[in-house]
């Protein structure tokens, strides 16, 4: 369920913040599109990233294709992986790797490798070609599967082309109410368990691994790439003013930046001194905690911005514009994190830098004021 809700959540974000405008780059193969209805249909795409309100890719993609949108089209051959996250998901086109699926309707038709999925409405109707992870309520397998299938479901249907190569796995409520047809699964290989055994189970899918890896690392750039559309939707003319604040005077920002977060930290620690004001310690965590947060959002619009500013491109003047800058921003300072010892220097110096363009903004010290 809170797959579902997270891929409504991100799925809104998407329709409101890319309303009316469009965005496009072709960064070294990867292409980045975001808009309201956006469709990829030319060819040479290593991997494709698009977010939007109506999202078609009808071109072949040769590497991994991450999309995000309230409706997700993929209707061309995507040679890595899928990862989809939307209100309604139609995967046509074959997979040569494996898809990971949230949505609330969502239908897919081929995948040569493994799938997870999980949404309201399931509607399996090609062919997969490793294991099956199906999590919905109203879940439908018409296609044979070649690997293992675990489902969990509300209500489940077998078409007359279902065949399962490995085991079944069904976990339900009550034991024994979803029905098996013949000819699906010999009997041997099938097992039921309780719902609630279904999160430990499905644990192992969900190990360390190196995709699981740059899963999550992408996943954590589109969660900054819809946050910063979403600020920029709602306050654009402040959002432009503190990524101003953080090109022009980096130093400065970051300096501030600095000042304040050691302010907010240091108040915790001299309210648990008081005793009488230890109960506002945590407070003050939180506060640093979310600051930090909202700091880093603003740092990677901004370093985007720069980036952007640095290969010819204008200042992002529409909503689309200024979420493919924190995407390209997310991408590289993620990257850049990755490196030892000094990419946790510089993803720091960027989250001060973002925290104190947003004092400066918030409080306008004097010697910062307007004049």
């Amino acid at each position: 369920m809170h797959r579902i809700l997270l891929s409504f959540v991100l799925a809104v974000i998407a329709s409101a913040a890319f309303a009316d405008d469009e965005a496009f780059l072709n960064f070294s193969g990867d292409v980045f599109q975001a808009g309201s209805t956006i469709i990829h249909n030319e060819a040479g795409a290593d991997d494709l990233f698009m977010a939007g309100e109506k999202v078609q890719v009808s071109a072949d993609v040769t590497g991994s294709a991450h999309t995000i949108g309230r409706r997700v089209e993929i209707d061309a051959e995507v040679g890595g992986d899928v990862y989809a996250a939307g209100m309604d998901i139609a995967v046509v086109g074959d997979v040569r790797g494996d898809a990971t699926l949230a949505g609330y309707d969502v239908v897919v038709s081929g995948v040569a490798g493994d799938l997870r999925v999980s949404g309201s409405k399931i509607r399996l109707n090609g062919p997969i070609g490793g294991y099956a992870l199906v999590a919905g309520e109203d879940v439908q397998i018409n296609a044979p599967i070649a690997g293992d299938v675990s489902v969990t479901a509300q209500d489940i249907a077998f078409g007359d082309d279902a065949v399962i190569g490995g085991t079944l796995t069904l976990y339900e409520k009550k034991i024994g109410q979803m029905n098996i047809p013949e000819g699906l699964v010999p009997a041997d290989r099938v097992t039921r368990k309780e719902l609630t055994e279904w999160q430990k189970d499905t644990e192992r899918y969900r190990s360390v691994s190196f995709g699981g890896m740059v899963r999550s690392f992408l996943f954590g750039v589109v969660i900054i790439t819809a946050l910063a559309a979403l600020i920029a939707s709602l306050v654009p003319e402040h959002l432009a003013a503190m990524r101003r604040r953080i090109l022009d005077a980096p130093f400065r920002t970051l300096w501030f930046g600095f000042i304040t977060q050691s302010a907010v930290v240091g108040s915790a620690i001299l309210f648990a001194m008081t005793l009488v004001g230890i109960v506002l310690s945590p407070g003050a965590i939180i506060l640093a905690l979310i600051g930090g947060f909202a700091g880093y959002i603003i740092g990677v619009y901004a370093f985007g911005v720069g980036l952007m500013l640095a290969i010819g491109r204008a200042e992002p003047e529409t909503i689309a514009q200024r979420a493919l800058a924190a995407g390209v921003g997310a991408l590289v300072a993620g990257l850049l994190g990755l490196v030892p010892l000094l990419g946790w220097i510089f993803i720091l110096a960027l989250t001060l830098a973002g925290v104190g363009a947003i004092t400066i903004r918030v409080f306008q010290p004097r010697f910062f004021a307007v004049p």
